[in-house]
């Protein structure tokens, strides 16, 4: 039984033993994992830091990109300038006699400034200058003009000739400044939808200009120009409708095509409208010819009646009745407000308070559709008038004559 008994107690011993070394073998493999994590994880947190000891090295990559855009404007982009109206500005001198020691007396002085900017595009040269085409309102009343290069260098220009009727204008500066003359297209074979580029300075960024891209919306499209300013319109441009972005700075910069060619010439002066995406350029078809003539005559000939004109529909009903004397089916007309003296109205017959409601056959309803028909016209045609004269219906012969004086 002693036997017994001491057999059974080694084996307790034997189990309590192994029981021991299980936990100990298991207390190791714990340590040892620990290090390990301790010893990994440093080194994986580095790999995405920024240490000096082992930096991440980076490769950048440059892809150059060539499409029909770019070469487009590679073609162009040095032919549009940058355009800076400098006018006078009257200053009254201080009781100190005015700034820097100038006069002691109380008499006004002027300074010269910025008033506005735009672009234009070098489109010839010749006989030692460079020819540039602008819009009107971009050099509109400026004492001086000055051109800003694609290489930022400022140059003096000089006005041309302007037409106030289709916003566009030529100046000219020394033929030695321009690098690049920008050909033109055939606006006329542009298509909707065709991929146009608009390049202008917009806003006074001058350096390397600008450029946005767009489509054709609509190629014959009509807007209607206040000329005098007095909220009224006195015209209707023809113009190229686009969502090229145009802004301000961009006025008489280029519009072109993906051959390079300018197929029009931007205008704000016609984008009176703020609706997003609807830009007007003036065709390159009309362009071409007005600045020809701006080129030798400085200003562009058209065929005039020599009157001022109010649309009937803007006089009292009590006028059209008691000065006029018109029939109250006549709604519609355009009125002589003024006749000059010796002008082709005059001459004709055409007297003042006359309302025309006709001219060679088409009807006239407003001074815009009487001033389309006029000028589809030539010096020295000879046109017939449809007016009411102290009420009745009368018929007039008138050949008109020029809008410069000779």
């Amino acid at each position: 039984m002693g036997y017994y008994d001491d057999t059974e107690h080694g084996r307790r011993q034997q189990k309590k033993g192994s029981k021991v070394g299980y936990f100990f073998t298991g207390l190791i493999g714990v340590i040892v994992g620990a290090l390990l994590v301790w010893l990994i994880v440093p080194s994986i947190s580095n790999t995405g830091s920024n240490n000096t000891t082992n930096p991440v090295k980076t490769e950048q990559l440059s892809t150059e990109v060539t499409t029909d855009v770019t070469k487009a404007v590679d073609k162009t982009k040095d032919a549009v300038v940058g355009i800076t109206n400098i006018q006078k500005r009257q200053t009254a001198n201080d009781i100190f006699g005015g700034a820097f020691g100038g006069s002691t007396d109380n008499r006004d002085s002027s300074t010269t400034e910025e008033s506005g900017s735009g672009s234009g595009v070098i489109y010839k040269k010749a006989n030692g200058k460079a020819y540039i085409v602008t819009n009107n309102h971009v050099v509109e009343d400026a004492d001086r003009l000055e051109v800003t290069l694609p290489n930022n260098k400022k140059v003096e220009a000089k006005l041309v000739g302007t037409d106030q009727w289709t916003d566009l204008a030529v100046i000219s500066m020394d033929e030695k400044y321009a690098t690049t003359v920008a050909k033109f297209g055939d606006s006329d074979k542009l298509k909707q939808g065709e991929t146009v580029i608009a390049i202008g300075n917009p806003l006074g960024l001058d350096l390397y200009g600008s450029v946005t891209t767009g489509v054709i919306s609509g190629t014959e499209r009509t807007v209607p120009m206040d000329i005098n300013g007095d909220g009224n319109a006195d015209w209707n441009a023809e113009v190229l409708q686009t969502d090229a972005a145009i802004n301000p700075g961009n006025s008489g910069g280029a519009l072109i095509n993906l051959a390079g060619q300018v197929i029009g010439i931007n205008s704000m002066k016609i984008s009176q409208s703020t609706v997003e995406g609807l830009g007007f350029s003036i065709p390159s078809n009309t362009v071409i010819p007005i600045i020809s003539e701006l080129e030798a005559k400085g200003k562009v000939q058209r065929p005039a009646m020599g009157v001022s004109l109010i649309d009937l529909t803007e006089v009292p009903a009590f006028y059209q009745k008691e000065t006029l004397k018109l029939p109250e089916d006549v709604t519609e007309g355009v009125v002589m407000a003024q006749v000059e003296n010796g002008s082709a109205a005059e001459k004709a017959g055409i007297k003042q308070y006359d309302v025309i409601v006709e001219m060679d056959g088409q009807k006239v309803g407003s001074s815009v559709e009487l001033r389309k028909i006029l000028y589809s016209k030539k010096v020295g045609d000879s046109v017939t008038v449809k007016a009411y004269q102290d009420g009745k219906l009368v018929t007039k012969t008138m050949k008109l004559t020029s809008t410069i004086s000779k």
